[in-house]
C-alpha cells in the first residue's frame, strides 16, 4: 500500500523494531516518509530499517532508551543530522507485549515494576517530545502521535500500572496539544484494542487475543496493520486542523 501521503516527511517511531511499532514504520515508509526507528532492541531496530531499505524506501535505526534524557536528545540530533528536520513523532515505545508485565492485583505489583512502567510509558513519551519539539518549532510544523490503549477506557483488573500509564497519555495529549498548537504542531492519540502483535504468541497470549473478539462489534482478531491507517491519517496533511483528539481503533469494543 503506497499513496505517498507522507512524501519527504521525516518520521520517528519509538519502539519501531517490533510488533505494532514495526507496522507503523513500514506503513509510513511506504507512504514516502524517511523513517527513523528508535529502538532499545538494537538488533530489532536495525533489522526493521534494513527491511524497509530493501523495499526501496528510506529508513535508519537509532539505538534509543526513551526513559533516558540523554538518549532521547541524541535521537533528535541523529535525526536532524541525517535528514535536517523532524516532522512526525510516534510515541509507541512501551512496556507491554515485548516486556514481561505482571498481571496481578494492585497491591501485589512489585514497586520496581511500577516505576519501570511509569519511566518508559509516561516519562519516555514526555522525554521524546521534549527532545523533538524544538526541532519541529524551527519549521513551524509537526505531528506528534501518542499511543494510549483501549484499556484506559475500560479499566480491566490485574494490570493497574499499565492502565494508569495509558490513561495518563490521554491527558498528556490534550495538554501538550494546547501548549504547542501555537507553533503549528498537532498532537493526537491512538488507542489500540487488544492486538495480536506477537510473531510467535504462547498459548496464553493467543487465548487472550482471540478471547477479545467476543467484545467487539467487528468479530475478528485485531492485527497491527489495523492501526497503521489511523497513524498515517494523524501524520498526514489530512489532519492538519485536528489536535488533542484520541481515536480508538479496536473493532468497536470501546465506543465513546
Amino acid at each position: 500500500m503506497s499513496y505517498n501521503r507522507l512524501a519527504g516527511r521525516v518520521a520517528i517511531i519509538t519502539g519501531g523494531g517490533n510488533g505494532i511499532g514495526r507496522a507503523y514504520a513500514t506503513r509510513m515508509a511506504a507512504e514516502g516518509a524517511h523513517v527513523v526507528i528508535a529502538e532499545l532492541d538494537k538488533n530489532a531496530g536495525e533489522a526493521a530499517a534494513e527491511e524497509i531499505r530493501n523495499s526501496g524506501r528510506s529508513a535508519i535505526a537509532v539505538h534509543t532508551d526513551v526513559a533516558d534524557e540523554a538518549s532521547t536528545l541524541a535521537l533528535a540530533e541523529a535525526c536532524r543530522a541525517q535528514f535536517g528536520r523532524i516532522d512526525i513523532l510516534v510515541n509507541n515505545a512501551a512496556i507491554f507485549a515485548s516486556v514481561q508485565m505482571s498481571r496481578t492485583y494492585f497491591d501485589e505489583i512489585p514497586i520496581p515494576e511500577w516505576d519501570s512502567m511509569m519511566a518508559v510509558n509516561l516519562r519516555g513519551t514526555w522525554l521524546c517530545c521534549r527532545a523533538v519539539v524544538p526541532v519541529m518549532k524551527e519549521r513551524g510544523y509537526g505531528k506528534i502521535i501518542n499511543i494510549s490503549s483501549g484499556t484506559a477506557f475500560r479499566g480491566p483488573a490485574t494490570r493497574i500500572h499499565y492502565v494508569t500509564t495509558k490513561a495518563g497519555i490521554l491527558g498528556y495529549t490534550k495538554v501538550l496539544a494546547r501548549e504547542v498548537g501555537q507553533f503549528g504542531i498537532c498532537v493526537n492519540c491512538i488507542a489500540p484494542g487488544n492486538t495480536a502483535s506477537e510473531e510467535e504468541p504462547d498459548p496464553l497470549t493467543l487465548e487472550l487475543r482471540t478471547g477479545a473478539v467476543s467484545n467487539r462489534a467487528l468479530k475478528r482478531v485485531e492485527v497491527p496493520e489495523d492501526l497503521t491507517g489511523a497513524a498515517v491519517f494523524f501524520a498526514s496533511a489530512d489532519s492538519d486542523f485536528i489536535t488533542g483528539q484520541t481515536l480508538v481503533v479496536d473493532g468497536g469494543a470501546t465506543m465513546h
